[in-house]
């Protein structure tokens, strides 16, 4: 077995979308390299209704996939093709834009306010960008959880996982998007598809990926004081991008440490990106902007 090192660990950009709703942005525009087949991760946890009420109204996809996961809040949806819906917490939506949509969210919040998830992007291969657009609208109730020995929880969103099947089928990208919870100071390896790119996005607790099979080594003590309480290198808005290997380690903090875990063949094809839309070309991309301008943008009603 290989332990796959840390590259790079990011914390996200305060961004804001939409019609002004302010989100954390994970990586997206630029890193297309290191986090093929994935394009972009928004963090849109806010517990602020004026931050988020909104929303995200009608916008253009082509030529990608978005994987939307709500943890509190609900999320209402609709299309040009006629689609809507309603996802509530621990649900997930995964639509494939292909030939491309016009598409809107509208975010509202719990009972406390919160409107808690993400959005992960996938790239689309050349030979798909121009497919027909379809959904995979799934509840929180046909997410399988398995709950390993020591504590450690696993929802499995898309692939295969500990013997469990995400309900999530047929994405061009073949990941493997799982929650993963760790119990305090629990050390755990998983593994991960040698040939995949992957990234661990922390969202609540603590911990390290760092040489976590090493006990003294999973710590940062504080220079300023050596009584200091230990101090872990991937907390809460946290996004740990990992080199290659078959398996990652993570050392749990005292309150545990609770992260997607994403991964995913890459594609290894040019980009040409404009907002929603992504192609290969930066022609094919002139092209969809003139369609859009042109009412010629929806190939499949």
């Amino acid at each position: 077995m290989s332990l796959r090192a840390v590259k790079q660990i990011i914390e996200p950009k305060p961004t804001i979308e939409g019609a002004g709703v302010k989100l954390q942005r994970a990586f997206g525009f630029g890193k297309t390299k290191e986090f093929d087949p994935f394009l972009l991760l928004d963090d849109f946890r806010n517990d602020n209704p004026n931050d988020y009420a909104a929303g995200f109204p009608w916008h253009p996809h082509r030529g990608i996939e978005t994987i939307t996961y709500v943890l509190a809040g609900s999320v209402e949806h609709g299309d040009s093709l006629g689609n809507k819906g309603k996802m509530t917490a621990g649900d997930v939506q995964w639509m494939t834009a292909g030939s491309g949509i016009l598409h809107q969210e509208m975010p509202k919040g719990d009972s406390r306010g919160r409107m808690h998830g993400f959005q992960l992007w996938a790239n689309l291969p050349a030979s798909l960008k121009m497919t027909d657009p379809r959904y995979q609208d799934i509840p929180s109730s046909a997410v399988p959880e398995v709950t390993d020995d020591d504590g450690t929880r696993v929802r499995v969103i898309c692939g295969e996982f500990w013997g469990k099947r995400g309900p999530v089928e047929g994405v061009a990208a073949d990941p493997s998007y799982v929650d993963v919870s760790v119990a305090p100071d629990r050390r755990k390896r998983l593994k991960i598809e040698t040939t995949r790119n992957a990234f661990a996005y922390v969202f609540a607790g603590s911990g390290t990926f760092r040489d976590a099979s090493d006990p003294h080594a999973v710590l940062t003590e504080s220079a300023v004081n050596p009584n200091a309480s230990p101090k872990y290198d991937a907390r809460n808005h946290s996004l740990v991008l990992f080199d290659r290997g078959d398996e990652i380690a993570v050392q749990a903090g005292e309150e545990g440490i609770r992260f997607l875990l994403v991964s995913g063949k890459p594609i290894e094809e040019p980009v040409a990106w404009y907002g929603p839309i992504v192609m290969n070309t930066q022609e094919e991309l002139r092209q969809a902007m003139t369609e859009l301008q042109s009412g010629a943008f929806i190939k499949h009603r």
